[in-house]
């Protein structure tokens, strides 16, 4: 059982409209049963502060959460986008996992939503094709820039993810986009999405 940590507040209608269009995007990919509206969930971030989800366990053995989401800027702004697709991804993880009694990771956390950052956005593209492909996934991988230093817990952690959904991401391109194969694609992302850890780190 999920349910929501206190803090939620008003005037964040823009945010929680792509919070749920993005979850909705990926629970139709992945094949998911709904376990919560995310909507319901969200809370704007202070100034300043990146997208963050809040665990807890309560005394009755539920599971609490909490997404604080920065808010859009009037252009859009692609690393506030992001940071939204990416607590979206954190929460149906979570929430699946949850559902399914199976543990999750840090680490497993990020690299999907890296790989989901990709999905999502690609999907938003009209004529999708593999040079698109090639300038999305330079300006999410090869162009990123990390708030943590690279010899913290955390750095460490989002480069190791953002490195292994690139070479996902890559493979992806060359043996799915490339060929216009996006049925295929899309059982290919549905079987990454369903491993552990371990079994993701050897598919990217």
């Amino acid at each position: 059982m999920t349910s929501r940590l206190a803090g939620n507040g008003a005037g964040v209608v823009r945010e929680i409209a792509l919070a749920s269009r993005v979850q909705s995007a990926l629970e139709r990919l992945y094949h998911l049963d709904r376990a919560a509206d995310v909507d319901g969930f969200v809370a704007l971030a202070d100034d300043g502060e990146r997208e963050t989800l809040f665990l807890r366990e309560s005394e009755d053995g539920a599971l609490e959460m909490a997404l604080r989401l920065p808010r859009l800027a009037e252009d859009g702004q692609l690393d506030v986008i992001c940071q939204i697709i990416e607590g979206v991804s954190h929460f149906v993880y979570v929430a699946e996992r949850a559902a399914r009694n199976r543990e999750t990771t840090q680490l497993e956390l990020e690299l999907q939503a890296e790989v989901d950052k990709y999905i999502v956005l690609a999907a938003s593209m009209p004529g999708f094709d593999e040079h698109a492909s090639r300038r999305l996934r330079g300006e999410l991988f090869e162009r990123a820039s990390y708030v943590h230093d690279e010899a913290s817990e955390r750095g460490e952690r989002y480069r190791v993810a953002s490195r292994c959904a690139r070479r996902f991401v890559a493979r992806i391109e060359r043996d799915y986009v490339a060929r216009a194969r996006f049925a295929e694609m899309h059982g290919e992302l549905r079987r990454f999405f369903h491993m552990s850890q371990g079994e993701k780190l050897r598919a990217a």
